[in-house]
Formats: structure tokens, sequence, C-alpha cells
């Protein structure tokens, strides 16, 4: 076992930290989908740290999975930052 770094979003979006903080505390759907991010980012972290085990197809997948959540929280993002909200 080994430990495996996760993908915070506060460090992938460190210039819109404000926007995701006033944004999970004003959306509730943007809520969900950052803490669905923030546990699918646990798991696999988990799963390349050997804690849990899945093949590696199974593993792809969460991996897609979590690229196309973050696609859609940046997505939000900006659209946040361009609104002035």
């Amino acid at each position: 076992m080994y430990y495996v770094d996760p993908h915070p979003l506060s460090k992938d979006f460190p210039d819109m930290a404000e926007v995701l903080r006033r944004l999970r505390q004003t959306n509730p759907s943007f809520s969900c989908l950052v803490e669905d991010y923030e546990a699918l980012d646990k798991r696999i972290c988990l799963i390349e740290g050997g804690t849990e085990n899945m093949d590696d197809l199974q593993l792809n997948a969460l991996k897609q999975e979590r690229v196309v959540m973050k696609d859609d929280i940046a997505r939000q993002l900006r659209k946040a930052l361009d609104n002035g909200s």
C-alpha cells in the first residue's frame, strides 16, 4: 500500500476558491456535485493506493467519470464567474 495524491478542487481551481465556496453554500445541486466528486476522488485514491481492489478497466471508468465531473464543475465555476455571482 502506498499514498496517492488526491485531486482537491481547491488545488485545481486556486483562482476560483471564493466562487467555489460561494456556490457550495448557495447552490444545492452544485454542492452535491462537489461532494460526489470528492467521494469519487477519495475512492480512486484508495484503489490506487491498494486499500481497495479493482481491475484496471473499472478504475479507468471511475477516472473518466471524475474527469467528466470536474469538467462540469469547471463549467459551472466559469459561468458563475462570468455572471459575477
